[in-house]
């Protein structure tokens, strides 16, 4: 049995008294996520051991790194550990790091989504959320949900977080996800002008039509999206039902 836990939807301090509920395989939406025929997931327990390459988090840097490759590792209560390159977390089965997954929602209450473009090493071409992407060294979720809102979609937005949760997909023999990634949401009206180096495609979905997109055609979505709009539907109903004052 897949467990995936679902972090509290207020901000985790990292103490041991954040609480976390729990999703299994066959409780909706993990029915279709489960039958991807591309994607496999499954929780584990224990952490990844540290290379060769980790730096300190006292040292600052990964010094032979450009700052976008710079991932911060953490454990289960997103305690920073130490810094390590994008590629090397994302090997084989992937080791935990931080992360993010940004909804955005215009004016009339419907869902941006984007493709990923040809280009990514993990699941090329397929749809997902509006934008997702990895804090640096020293940047928040929100921050980071700007900067790459920014860069990716040309668009300017103050997210606004959700809950955080941990999961673990692997994309063929290529590598893995293992995050631990916040969800936020926004509310934008500016005109998308998406960078085709990251993006391939964009639309935008009402929520109705969001989830009937998932049920129709899961083995078009990257599993992370699968796993936070279920949780989204159940646990935060009214982002999905204009108006989106509470999001601006």
């Amino acid at each position: 049995m897949m467990l995936i836990k679902i972090g509290d939807a207020r901000r985790s301090t990292g103490s041991s008294t954040d609480k976390h509920r729990a999703f299994r395989a066959h409780d909706r939406p993990f029915a279709s996520f489960c039958a991807l025929r591309h994607t496999r997931a499954k929780q584990d327990d224990q952490l990844s051991a540290p290379h060769a390459a980790d730096r300190p988090l006292a040292d600052g840097v990964v010094s032979d790194l450009p700052a976008s490759e710079q991932l911060v590792l953490v454990d289960e209560d997103d305690r920073p550990t130490a810094i390590a390159g994008k590629d090397d977390c994302h090997r084989g089965q992937g080791r935990l790091h931080r992360a993010f997954s940004l909804l955005v929602f215009d004016e009339r209450g419907r869902l941006l989504l984007q493709q990923r473009a040809s280009t990514k090493p993990l699941w090329p071409g397929f749809w997902s959320n509006s934008c997702c992407s990895h804090p640096g060294p020293g940047e928040t979720p929100e921050i980071a949900a700007r900067r790459r809102a920014r860069q990716e979609l040309g668009i300017e937005v103050q997210p606004r977080f959700l809950y955080r949760f941990r999961y673990r997909a692997r994309y063929l023999d290529v590598g893995a996800e293992h995050e631990l990634c916040s969800v936020l949401v926004a509310h934008t009206d500016d005109r998308i002008r998406a960078n085709p180096a990251e993006v391939a495609d964009w639309r935008y979905l009402t929520p109705a039509e969001v989830t009937e997109e998932l049920a129709r055609h899961p083995e078009r979505y990257t599993p992370w999206f699968h796993l936070e709009w279920g949780h989204v539907g159940s646990h935060f109903p009214d982002l999905l039902h204009p108006p989106l004052a509470a999001i601006a």
